[in-house]
């Protein structure tokens, strides 16, 4: 049965020590998986998340027609079936929790001679689409809708134009989206972006020798004849190191290392965030591991303190927003954030609901449309939080419970799963007093 709920004990907690080897990156595992599946011959990942999300991915492409051999927890080989190999699948297909997955393939699926139809959970079907239905529709695809949200029905067999677009946010996923339409077009495909986000779609795409030219806020992708598959090897989640990067910077005594994760400059904003508000972290053993820049992140404890985050920052960390919300609470002085408006069409209004749980354990939080003001290093208190389902929401408030020495709960943990199946596990082999009930 699923897990519902955390709860501690409130016992001091030991120093986190040693190592800690975190799961593969959730984004590059969906992109390895769809481009893998319409390139030529097959490609091999190696460090593949198998987490619900990316899970979901693996089923779509499988119900596509791709086959896919599965080696060990973390080995994939995905026999590609080229650009225009895909077939009709028999029934919708369930991107459960994915945003990722249902938006990315909103513009694959757009090339496609077939029709299909995107559902999702609860959850993802109340995040918003239009604004990729909208500058795919511009490039000639058909996606019916209603009110801009899931299920998406994409009508098969429609010619697709490129098109010069600057997408109304800065989204990777929605850049991603345009481009993976853009393998279909005639004529070439260019995103301006307002800010650079995350890069791995094109910069996956040149590797496999599509004709992409990428600058800091510009990518103009020609239409490929076909797609050369490749070995991927996926770096650690910093998305899922963060977690630990904060609760070693909070846990007195900690010195821990974590291993081979990814840090290229537009993923980890985070790191820049935690060491301007004093965090004592190390880039360890730097190396190029062909798809990113990986490192061992060695921090130890230290006291925190509150800054204005750099506006410039916010791409390179939006996932990251709800680990950075505890950092400030257990920070001495006020941490402020702006141009953070994303935050509110993640899985959950991510902004309200760590503002709400922060101020039920004592926080004082003042939001805005586009961000928080959190004035830290107030005296704390348990209290029951529900995370609304979201996985990140979860794991941030379980860290804050552990590391501040709270005999808390959190609730409607159920979707860690989509992210990071092992954190509870983890969490308890670093001897967290916690008790996990299940629904």
């Amino acid at each position: 049965m699923a897990e519902s709920s955390w709860s501690f004990a409130g016992t001091e907690p030991a120093p986190l020590l040693g190592s800690l080897r975190i799961p593969g990156d959730k984004s590059v595992s969906h992109r390895a998986v769809m481009l893998g599946s319409i390139a030529q011959g097959t490609t091999e990942i190696h460090g593949f998340l198998p987490a619900a999300d990316t899970l979901a991915t693996l089923r779509i492409f499988e119900q596509l027609g791709v086959n896919v051999v599965r080696g060990e927890t973390d080995q994939l080989l995905v026999q590609g079936v080229g650009l225009h190999g895909l077939k009709p699948p028999t029934g919708p297909l369930d991107c459960g929790n994915a945003g990722t997955a249902m938006r990315l393939l909103a513009g694959l699926l757009a090339g496609q001679s077939f029709d299909t139809s995107l559902v999702g959970d609860e959850s993802l079907s109340v995040r918003p689409m239009q604004r990729i239905i909208d500058p795919l529709t511009r490039m000639g695809a058909r996606i019916e809708s209603e009110s801009g949200l899931a299920p998406l029905h994409i009508v098969g067999g429609r010619v697709l134009s490129g098109i010069d677009i600057q997408p109304e946010q800065a989204s990777a996923q929605v850049k991603s989206a345009i481009l993976l339409a853009g393998l279909y077009a005639s004529g070439p495909t260019t995103v301006r972006e307002l800010r650079p986000t995350r890069d791995y779609t094109e910069r996956m795409l040149l590797r496999m020798g599509c004709d992409v030219r990428i600058e800091s806020d510009l990518i103009v992708l020609q239409p490929p004849q076909q797609l050369a598959a490749q070995v991927w090897d996926v770096p650690a989640d910093f998305s899922s190191a963060a977690f630990w990067l904060v609760a070693a910077s909070l846990i007195p005594g900690s010195d821990l290392v974590l291993l081979s994760v990814g840090i290229s400059e537009r993923r980890a904003g985070l790191l820049r965030v935690l060491r301007l508000m004093g965090a004592n972290i190390e880039v360890l053993n730097t190396r190029d591991q062909g798809l990113d820049v990986v490192a061992d992140l060695r921090v130890r404890a230290v006291k925190l303190h509150g800054i204005e985050v750099p506006i410039d920052c916010v791409p390179d960390m939006i996932d990251e927003f709800p680990i950075l919300f505890v950092a400030a609470a257990c920070a001495s002085g006020v941490t402020t954030i702006r141009g953070a408006a994303e935050l509110r069409h993640k899985e959950s209004d991510r902004l309200q609901v760590m503002a709400d749980g922060l101020s039920a354990m004592g926080v004082k939080v003042q939001t805005t449309d586009d961000g928080a003001r959190i004035e830290g290093g107030l005296s704390l208190h348990a209290a029951a939080i529900a995370s609304h389902g979201d996985h990140r929401i979860a794991m941030s408030l379980a860290m804050l419970n552990w590391a501040r020495a709270l005999p808390g709960t959190v609730l409607n943990v159920e979707n860690v799963g989509t992210s990071y199946p092992e954190f509870a596990e983890q969490l308890l082999q670093r001897q967290a007093p916690l008790q996990i009930s299940r629904a």
